[in-house]
């Protein structure tokens, strides 16, 4: 497929211009290849080295991945950067990043990917980020440990529990990746239970004392979802195949 198709059907689709996100973000086409064409697509978490390197070693001419290349600010092109450019250029390999707009999306995003991976729906939303609703909110009733092992079970990952809510719960929310810290937010807006992937360190003492459960299932493993989800769905509108790539940080 044409690269330049595809990178406009997806910034449609994630509704890249309209939702705000960190400065160094960079949501969409990170680097282009030579050649404009899409044959092979891996999707992984981050536009590591080492990641990019399984990507070629793969076939793939595009790499699809949550946290780009440029998170660690404006760098010179020496040591690993130059690397990665190098690599991605020799090879042809595009990169495409999608941070918040991934987590958002209500059907491809991180969050309602994992609320459906733990056997949930989500109702609506219940954070704003940047301006943007966000979060799944579920409102059901299910045991703590049960949901505590769906978790571990959806992610591969140990959780770490802080159980100072309800033994059984009713409103959770999901914000995936490193929320911790709007747990305040989060019991504010009505939740009993909190999942993410991973917070401060007075995150855990808070929640402690809001009386809310906090979940920490992984910044990595909670994030894998998105970028699955949008590789199954360019298949299945394209006909691209894909594969992830497993590169886990194990934070």
């Amino acid at each position: 497929m044409n690269l330049t198709d595809l990178v406009t059907h997806l910034d449609t689709e994630l509704r890249i211009a309209e939702i705000p996100d960190y400065a160094n973000a960079f949501n969409g086409l990170q680097l282009e290849n030579a050649a404009n064409k899409v044959t092979k697509i891996v999707a992984a978490v981050d536009a590591t080295l080492p990641v990019m390197r399984k990507a070629v070693a793969a076939g793939a001419d595009l790499l699809i991945v949550h946290h780009g290349m440029f998170w660690n600010t404006v760098q010179p092109w020496t040591g690993p950067v130059f690397q990665k450019m190098k690599l991605a250029i020799e090879t042809g390999l595009a990169v495409y990043s999608c941070h918040l707009p991934l987590d958002f999306h209500p059907s491809l995003g991180n969050d309602a990917c994992l609320a459906r991976a733990l056997g949930l729906e989500p109702s609506g939303t219940f954070m704003k980020t940047k301006g943007t609703d966000n979060g799944a909110k579920i409102e059901t009733e299910v045991a703590r440990d049960e949901l505590v092992r769906r978790l571990a079970t959806a992610t591969g990952s140990h959780v770490h529990v802080c159980a100072a809510g309800p033994s059984v719960c009713r409103k959770i929310g999901i914000m995936t990746g490193g929320a911790g810290s709007e747990v305040a937010a989060a019991a504010k807006s009505g939740i009993d239970t909190f999942i993410t992937g991973e917070g401060p360190h007075w995150s855990y003492t808070l929640a402690e004392e809001l009386g809310i459960n906090l979940l920490y299932g992984g910044h990595y493993a909670t994030e894998t979802f998105g970028v699955k989800a949008l590789s199954a769905h360019i298949k299945a509108m394209f006909g691209i195949p894909w594969e992830f790539v497993d590169h886990p940080t194990g934070l």
